[in-house]
């Protein structure tokens, strides 16, 4: 998505043969990763409540949206295959503010993450599974199993894993999108951007353009891209076809959503919950309208779509913690090298930030949420698409980049379009939370 300066002169990483590689599909991998880890159950929904609220309209608001996230991934996977680097090492060169904000953020982040991932893929297999057990119980056996599998695999297991599921979603979205026959004359009018005619909806048009496929999984691609065994800048093309793979595919998922919202629900005035429980609801008015079996089906790619972003995030965020504690324990300058060895997948920081994601969110799956912890969770998941937007910005902007490799116009301009969009965002996040009962 992203240009350069125009040259096209590779420049050597390291002692990596930096030689051009064809661009071919039988190397896309981190693409599928990144696209299947973005896209989770709340993704679904926000794209089937837009659908449901106002019809087609805002199809153009969802492909932007794509347009706007393969800029921000181009840039991550730029940066680790221009300069050897890793992405937290990037970071931890502007200061060390970024280091206590990263810290901060994958704390509190993951702990409560890792509650929402292990109930979101529990939802749907209590569904089809009725009466086995309780909806903690499915989450606990959710968080255990993504616990094991990525414990005890490398990169290039996982990724196969990762498509096979990607392949489910695929698959159960396009069918549905088929299944309630969209009005193709509608769908191509949402192509122009026009505003719904109601209130805030600037602010709505934007949060769909920002909320859907990623957040900290933007700038976990680099490292995905490292752990490919890519590392130079002879990869460079191949990771552009790798990440455009990526947001067409998570386009195919958001604009078959929005067509499933447009027709079943706006068209009958049906309303569902937000969350993932809207999901649900939209299982039993599939089983009205289309029969049990389609139902069933939904509930698969349902989980599917859950469990991957619970594996995803499981292995990807992972890697980035592992970076974070060795650039933090004072080890030389981090390379892309290093990931691609696996050594980051087998160190203690990376299992360590595994039993986090998952043994300790447990708590919350019986107890709640903690009231004050959700508004820091909110505040500090905001925060984080302006500050990868902004560093990426001054990273690739600066001499720490080499210059053929450094961004151009249009790299230039998509960046920032999505900076002051996700800022938008972040300071509505913070307005909105209530912070007269949080002290």
């Amino acid at each position: 998505m992203a240009d350069t300066t125009g040259s096209t002169e590779a420049t050597p990483v390291g002692a990596a043969d930096s030689r051009p590689h064809k661009s071919s599909w039988r190397y896309i991998g981190p693409g599928i990763v990144v696209a299947a880890t973005g896209v989770g159950a709340g993704d679904l929904v926000a794209t089937l409540i837009a659908g449901s609220n106002f019809g087609y309209t805002l199809l153009w608001a969802a492909i932007i949206g794509c347009l706007v996230k393969i800029s921000l991934a181009e840039a991550a996977g730029r940066w680790h295959l221009s300069t050897g680097r890793t992405l937290f090492d990037g970071w931890a060169s502007l200061g060390r503010w970024t280091t206590w904000f990263f810290g901060a953020y994958v704390v509190v982040w993951g702990f409560v993450y890792g509650a929402a991932a292990m109930s979101s893929s529990a939802l749907p297999l209590q569904a089809l599974f009725p009466n086995v057990m309780d909806l903690e119980w499915w989450a606990i056996a959710c968080g255990l199993t993504g616990l094991v599998f990525v414990w005890f695999n490398k990169y290039a297991v996982f990724e196969k894993v990762m498509t096979v599921l990607v392949g489910v979603m695929f698959v159960v979205t396009v069918y549905l999108a088929i299944r309630v026959t969209p009005n193709l004359g509608d769908a191509f009018a949402g192509l122009l951007p026009v505003l719904p005619d109601e209130k805030d909806s600037i602010l709505n048009t934007l949060g769909l353009i920002g909320g859907v496929g990623g957040t900290i999984t933007l700038a976990a691609y680099g490292y995905w891209v490292n752990a490919k065994g890519w590392t130079d800048t002879g990869w460079m093309k191949v990771m552009r076809l790798d990440n455009r793979v990526a947001y067409i595919t998570t386009g195919i998922f958001v604009v078959a959503m929005l067509f499933v919202g447009a027709e079943l629900l706006h068209s009958a005035n049906v309303a569902i919950a937000s969350g993932d429980k809207g999901l649900l609801q939209l299982g039993d008015i599939l089983e009205d309208e289309y029969g049990t079996a389609t139902a069933k089906f939904f509930l698969i790619g349902f989980f599917a779509t859950s469990y991957t972003s619970l594996i995803g995030v499981w292995h990807g965020v992972s890697l980035m913690f592992a970076d974070f504690v060795a650039r933090y324990r004072g080890e030389s300058a981090q390379k892309g090298e290093e990931v691609a060895s696996g050594a980051r997948e087998r160190s203690w920081p990376f299992r360590a930030y595994l039993l986090w994601l998952t043994f300790p969110p447990i708590v919350l799956l019986f107890q709640g949420q903690p009231f004050r912890l959700i508004i820091l969770y909110g505040v500090l998941g905001a925060a984080f698409l302006p500050f990868l937007a902004g560093t990426l910005l001054w990273l690739l902007n600066s001499a720490r980049t080499p210059v053929p490799w450094r961004n151009g116009l249009l790299s230039n301009t998509m960046l920032t379009i999505a900076g002051l969009l996700f800022l938008v965002l972040c300071v509505k996040q913070i307005w909105d939370q209530p912070w007269a009962d949080f002290f």
